[in-house]
């Protein structure tokens, strides 16, 4: 059993996303962000950067982890799905993973902070994080003009890191247009049953845009 901690947001869907798929039970923990759920000491004790997802693999001596691309590793190695066994593939997928962590992830979080979120707008710093995204986006587009995945033929956990963040690009505002590849593998992924499942785990907010943006702004400015 996996005691899964997450909330209604891209880092968190990815590891939904990988426990669907690998058939693993797990139990979900619904954290409130908003009330400050991921800040409670029994939390922190688990993940002491206060941040979602975490797990705690109850069989494996409790064992948890934090850091949604680590925990997609753990994964991926607990069970043998989704990270090939032969070094050359398996450092392949592994690079396309970190190019989530590294770049895909935090370029439109900052985008959606300075698109949606942040009190003032500042035009320079949304020009800035869009035009990253977009870029990164146009080498995910490159990529996936030459493999049916990011890690090759195989989908893998880069896959299922990548999908979550690039399927939300109008809220960062961030267009696709002239990327039909990248668009060829949001839509492949989005028909498989675990990813439809997964986005159920948590349920996404019922707001409209705008009452999510200003529920996420107030945590975002305190």
């Amino acid at each position: 059993m996996i005691d899964f901690y997450s909330a209604a947001t891209p880092n968190g869907y990815k590891v939904a996303i990988a426990l669907e798929e690998m058939g693993l039970e797990y139990q979900l923990h619904h954290l409130d962000l908003m009330a400050n759920d991921q800040k409670q000491p029994e939390f922190l004790a688990i993940n002491p950067n206060g941040r979602i997802p975490a797990i705690v693999d109850r069989d494996n001596r409790d064992f948890a982890v934090f850091e949604s691309g680590a925990i997609l590793l753990y994964l991926a190695e607990k069970t043998g799905k989704f990270l090939p066994a032969d070094p050359d593939a398996r450092s392949r997928v592994i690079q396309w993973l970190m190019f989530q962590m590294g770049g895909v992830g935090p370029m439109m979080g900052q985008a959606n902070v300075f698109y949606r979120y942040f009190p003032e707008k500042i035009p320079a710093a949304i020009e800035r994080y869009q035009k990253e995204g977009r870029r990164l986006f146009e080498v995910l587009d490159t990529r996936l003009a030459e493999a049916s995945y990011l890690g090759g033929d195989e989908y893998s956990i880069a896959d299922m890191a990548t999908w979550p963040w690039v399927r939300i690009h109008d809220w960062s505002g961030i267009s696709i247009e002239g990327l039909p590849h990248l668009q060829r593998w949001l839509d492949d992924i989005a028909q498989r049953p675990a990813c439809q499942k997964a986005m159920t785990v948590p349920p996404p907010s019922q707001a409209s845009d705008e009452d999510r943006a200003k529920e996420i702004r107030k945590m975002v400015t305190r």
